[in-house]
C-alpha cells in the first residue's frame, strides 16, 4: 500500500476506534443471553429449546449476512453499511427490551443480529485497506481485544446489572448506544485512504461481484479455514452464548455470580488470546503451527467439560481462562482465508471463512436445548427448568464434537507465511 500522510494515519486510528466501539456492542449483544438466560427463561416462561431458538436467531441472520456483507464492503464500502447497521441494531435492541412476548423478542433479536452482522467484516476490510498486510493478524488481534470487552461485559457485569435494574433497561440503553455509533461511523469512517475527504464512489457490478465470490468459493484453500472456524467458533458461540451459565449452575452447583465470573474469564482470556496469538503468528511468520496447538488444547479442555467432573473452584477458573486463550486460535482463520485469495476480495474471503461458526451456532444452540428437553424430568428452579448431570452431558457432547472437528481440520490449512500467496494458489 502507498505511504499515508500524517493526517491519514491519524484518521485511520480514529475511524478504527469508532468501529471497534461498535464491535464491543456487537460482542455484548452476541453473548448477552448467557448472562441473563435464567431471567429470559422466567420472563417468557419458555423451555430450553425455545430459549435456544431465541438466542440462535441472532446467529441465523448473522450467518445469512456474512457473504452479502463481504460483497457490500468490497463494492459499496464499509462506511455506508456500518451506519445502516447501527440504525437497525438500535431498533432491534429497543424492541427486545420492550418485548412483552417471546414472539416479539424473537423479532427484536433478529433485527439485532441483522444490524451487528456487518460490523466485523467491515472492520476487517478497513484493516486490510488502511494498514500494511504484514500487520493484518496483529491489528485484527487488537480489534478483537477491544471488541471482547463487550463479551466480558456480557458475563458478570451484565448478570449483576440485570439483577439490580432488570434486563430490559440494559437493552434499551444499548439501543441508544447503537444509534450514536451508527451516526459516528457515517461522519468519521472513510472507505479508503484516498486524497480528499472521501473515497471515490464505488460501483456495484453484478458480474464482477459474482465472479469474485465464485473465485473465493472454488478455491480449495479457502475451505480448511472455513472448517476450523466452524468447529472452534461454533462451539464457542453455542456454549458461551447461552448454555455456559446454566451448565455451571446446574452441573457444578455454582452460585450465579461465580458462574458469571467463569464466563467473564473465558471472554477475557479470549480477548487477550486474540492479541497474543495474532501477534505471535505475525512474528513467527507462520499460521498453521500456532493454529494447530491452540485448537488441540481447546478440544482437550472440552473433553473435561464433557465429563462433568467435579473439581476445585480455582481449577475451573484456570481452565475457563485457558479455554479463552485457546479459543482465540480461530481468529487466524480470517488471515488464512484472506491470504489464499485475491487481495481485492478480502471482504468476501474473510466473510466466507467467518460464516461457518455462526451457522454452527445457529444450528447447535437450539439443538442442545432440544436434546436437554428430551431428558428433562419436570423439575423447576426459580421459574426455569432444571436439568440433571446426565442430560447436560448429552448436550455438551454436541458442542465437544464440534470443537474437535474444528481442531482436526487445522491439518489441511495452507501455510501462507503471513503473506498473500493467491497467485500461487491452485484453483485460485
Amino acid at each position: 500500500m502507498k505511504s499515508l500522510t500524517p493526517e491519514q494515519m491519524r484518521r485511520r486510528w480514529f475511524a478504527l476506534g469508532i468501529v471497534a466501539l461498535a464491535y464491543i456492542l456487537s460482542f455484548f449483544l452476541r453473548f448477552a443471553p448467557a448472562g441473563i438466560a435464567q431471567d429470559l427463561a422466567a420472563s417468557f416462561e419458555t423451555s430450553a429449546a425455545s430459549l435456544g431458538i431465541l438466542a440462535a436467531t441472532y446467529f441465523y441472520v448473522y450467518t445469512l449476512m456474512q457473504v452479502p456483507t463481504g460483497i457490500l464492503v468490497d463494492t459499496l464500502g464499509p462506511r455506508r453499511i456500518l451506519a445502516l447497521g447501527g440504525l437497525i441494531g438500535g431498533a432491534g435492541s429497543f424492541l427486545f427490551g420492550f418485548a412483552p412476548s417471546l414472539e416479539l423478542a424473537l423479532v427484536g433479536r433478529t433485527l439485532i443480529g441483522l444490524g451487528v452482522s456487518v460490523t466485523f467484516i467491515a472492520m476487517l476490510k478497513l484493516v486490510a485497506v488502511w494498514f500494511e498486510e504484514s500487520r493484518f493478524a496483529t491489528m485484527v488481534g487488537i480489534c478483537m481485544l477491544i471488541g471482547n470487552l463487550g463479551s466480558v461485559l456480557a458475563g458478570a457485569p451484565l448478570s449483576a446489572l440485570a439483577q439490580a435494574t432488570g434486563w430490559r433497561g440494559v437493552f434499551i440503553g444499548v439501543g441508544f448506544a447503537s444509534l450514536v455509533l451508527g451516526a459516528l461511523c457515517w461522519l468519521i469512517v472513510r472507505d479508503a485512504p484516498e486524497a480528499g475527504t472521501a473515497a471515490p464512489k464505488p460501483r456495484f457490478d453484478r458480474t464482477v461481484v459474482l465472479s469474485g465470490l465464485w473465485s473465493v468459493i472454488k478455491n480449495r484453500n479457502t475451505w480448511p479455514a472455513v472448517a476450523v472456524n466452524t468447529g472452534m467458533s461454533g462451539a464457542f458461540f453455542t456454549f458461551a452464548g447461552l448454555w455456559a451459565m446454566p451448565y455451571l449452575m446446574q452441573v457444578h452447583g455454582l452460585a450465579r455470580s461465580v458462574a458469571a465470573t467463569h464466563l467473564s474469564l473465558w471472554f477475557g482470556g479470549f480477548a487477550i488470546g486474540c492479541l497474543f496469538i495474532g501477534g505471535l503468528s505475525d512474528r513467527l511468520g507462520r499460521r498453521k503451527p500456532v493454529l494447530i496447538v491452540a485448537s488441540h488444547l481447546y478440544g482437550a479442555i472440552w473433553l473435561i467439560w464433557l465429563s462433568c467432573a467435579t473439581m476445585p473452584l480455582m481449577l475451573s477458573y484456570v481452565l475457563f481462562a485457558l479455554m479463552g486463550l485457546t479459543t482465540a486460535g480461530f481468529s487466524l482463520t480470517w488471515a488464512c482465508s484472506k491470504e489464499v485469495n485475491p487481495p481485492m476480495l478480502s471482504g468476501m474471503s474473510t466473510s466466507v471463512a467467518n460464516m461457518g461458526g455462526f451457522l454452527a451456532s445457529a444450528l447447535l444452540q437450539p439443538l442442545v436445548g432440544w436434546i436437554m428437553d428430551l431428558g428433562w424430568k419436570g423439575e423447576m428452579v426459580s421459574g426455569a427448568r432444571f436439568y440433571d448431570v446426565e442430560t447436560w452431558r448429552y448436550g455438551v457432547l454436541v458442542v465437544t464434537v464440534c470443537a474437535i472437528l474444528g481442531a482436526a481440520s487445522c491439518w489441511w490449512i495452507r501455510e501462507t507465511r503471513c503473506r498473500n500467496i493467491w497467485q500461487a494458489s491452485p484453483g485460485g
